[in-house]
């Protein structure tokens, strides 16, 4: 079955794990602890959870996904047959921002982008996927909250970003007392002292607002929960979805009082007086 952002949610649902374990991959604690977090939504997106023969659980990977990637290249993971793109972001808190380095944020991840990998551009024939922005607080392994937000929900256009990047690039470019480089960072500014030898580098470092902070008018999390889940799938994309993962989400809310799906109405990020509407789907226990 081609998994999705619905079947996510129910595999979370009937599988509330909340325990998020270190990775063996890594021996640097914070990428340890994001790279757990990583394979955390992997097991929800490919219901993996109780498998414990990791040679199977690859395999069940490669039935789901088609593409990992890493962390100097969004995505994390895509879908396979065509399906959403995934980033992944691990807070320290539910007040910390998104840290995106030098990638702005996406409201579409497209093909053509040179942000992204050949490996990621020749994984599948595709040409644009919509992208989900995961992010979840994990404190002594306890995931906390986790929330699911499509960057076309929560990002402007591309133009919006590049905008400003080449603002900045070339103001400094056009600077002419100094010496400018064209880099794959923002550029670099060479000869800086009297013998020529210092450069600096200039570097994008792109930050978003936390989703609980940006969404708040749709959504407060309850704190006196040991986990909240909150995601957000605007309508043309909801109903998208094959009627049988739907019908079974649906029905699911019906017998499980902590899973609730609430029509609401959210800002288009390009234009915030335009209101798009959208689910809601809240999770806490």
């Amino acid at each position: 079955m081609k998994s999705n952002i619905i079947r996510a949610i129910i595999n979370l649902v009937n599988n509330p794990v909340t325990l998020v374990s270190p990775s063996l991959k890594s021996s640097n604690r914070v990428n340890n602890i994001g790279e757990s977090l990583e394979e955390y939504v992997k097991n929800v997106f490919s219901n993996t959870f109780s498998e414990t023969d990791y040679s199977k659980k690859l395999e069940k990977w490669n039935q789901c996904f088609s593409y990992f990637g890493n962390q100097n290249n969004p995505p994390d993971f895509m879908l396979i047959n065509g399906g959403d793109a995934i980033e992944v972001k691990k807070l320290e808190s539910k007040k910390s921002d998104l840290a995106l380095n030098s990638s702005y944020p996406k409201a579409k991840l497209f093909s053509n982008s040179p942000m992204i990998t050949e490996s990621c551009k020749t994984c599948e024939k595709w040409d644009v996927r919509d992208i989900i922005y995961i992010s979840g607080v994990v404190k002594n392994k306890n995931l906390l909250t986790l929330t699911m937000v499509y960057g076309v929900d929560y990002a402007a256009t591309a133009s919006v970003y590049e905008r400003i990047r080449d603002l900045v690039k070339d103001g400094i470019a056009a600077t002419p007392t100094i010496e400018f480089a064209e880099t794959n960072e923002l550029g670099r500014v060479n000869k800086v002292d009297p013998l020529g030898i210092t450069y600096m580098r200039i570097r994008n470092m792109w930050h978003i607002k936390n989703p609980l902070n940006v969404f708040d008018y749709v959504y407060t999390e309850n704190s006196s929960k040991a986990f909240s889940f909150m995601a957000l799938i605007n309508n043309e994309k909801y109903e998208s979805f094959e009627l049988g993962d739907r019908l079974e989400l649906e029905k699911l809310s019906q017998k499980c009082k902590n899973l609730k799906i609430d029509d609401v109405k959210i800002k288009n990020p390009n234009n915030p007086v335009q209101l798009k509407e959208a689910k809601l789907i809240t999770f806490s226990i």
